[in-house]
């Protein structure tokens, strides 16, 4: 039976850091192997209004945008993070890797709804370069399923048999990379050295490698990282006009995260669209080398 997770309140996320950086991990699969391990719910979430303007200021959405299709992500990381310190995720969590988001959302939020958000942690798949797994967390508004995001991460662990998994039926596909630069915008970015810790402020995503470059070269970067989620966020508020067509139904937004972003950095946001709404894809400033990939289409 999976583990089930029952939070009347977010938990706080610097006990679940602690018990990440401390717990023992078996570093490899037992037991159930396909479906659901762990499942943890809270109900009844409130959005409070300072916090949303607070997420909106540092990831460029306007004050008097619509609630951001990605910000529910930042409600659920403390529960997401509650099933990755759980006895049913068998890796360490220092180390796992964000490799591709796909959000959907069905309608917009409203300040006024009440959130019962799930979090669903399903069994990992061996692949080349070690074991791939799916968070699913969904998010209803009195019944109606509204907003759901599948992320898949990576855990370098090396399976113990050799080859790989078929991915479970909610494993997140990876956007095609690569555009055709007929038509493509280019939008620049320059990126401070503090917007890791401005972002971890507003998320309580304080994961090290963000926040300097002294805590991450601990972990084998020259500097800190951008946080993944706050590059997918900035791109979503950058192409607010560009895929306003799109984003006024029920949307897409599919990332895959190809290389980290150091901090600080100057990088290029291209995008164009196409029938299906909008491509996008974050290079360098040489535009050789894509930090991330992704689209916005309509469902």
């Amino acid at each position: 039976m999976p583990l089930q997770i029952q939070l009347n309140t977010r938990p706080s996320v610097l006990p679940l850091y602690f018990r990440a950086l401390t717990a023992r991990k078996p570093g490899q699969p037992s037991g159930n192997r396909d479906g659901v391990l762990a499942t943890v719910s809270l109900p009844r979430q409130r959005l409070e209004p300072a916090h949303l303007n607070d997420y909106r200021a540092v990831c460029g959405f306007t004050p008097d945008s619509a609630v951001p299709a990605t910000y529910p992500f930042v409600l659920a990381m403390p529960l997401q993070l509650n099933l990755l310190v759980s006895d049913a995720f068998p890796f360490p969590v220092l180390g796992v890797v964000h490799l591709r988001n796909r959000i959907r959302q069905y309608r917009c939020l409203v300040e006024s709804d009440r959130l019962d958000i799930q979090c669903d942690l399903m069994a990992p798949v061996p692949v080349k370069r070690g074991y791939e797994f799916d968070l699913v967390t969904r998010v209803q508004v009195a019944g109606e399923l509204v907003w759901e995001c599948v992320s898949t991460l990576l855990s370098r662990t090396k399976p113990r048999a050799s080859g790989t998994g078929g991915g479970a039926h909610s494993r997140a596909p990876a956007p095609e990379e690569g555009m055709d630069m007929r038509g493509v915008r280019t939008l620049p970015w320059v990126l401070s050295a503090d917007i890791g810790r401005r972002y971890a402020r507003v998320s309580g995503d304080r994961n090290p490698i963000h926040l300097y470059g002294s805590t991450a070269r601990l972990f084998g970067f020259p500097r800190a990282i951008a946080h993944g989620m706050w590059l997918k966020a900035h791109c979503l508020a950058a192409l607010a006009e560009a895929a306003a067509d799109v984003v006024a139904g029920p949307f897409e937004l599919s990332v895959a995260f190809n290389k980290p972003v150091l901090l600080p950095s100057e990088v290029n946001l291209q995008f164009c669209g196409v029938e299906s709404g909008v491509r996008f894809s974050l290079v360098d400033g040489t535009g050789k080398r894509a930090h991330l990939s992704g689209r916005i289409e309509r469902i």
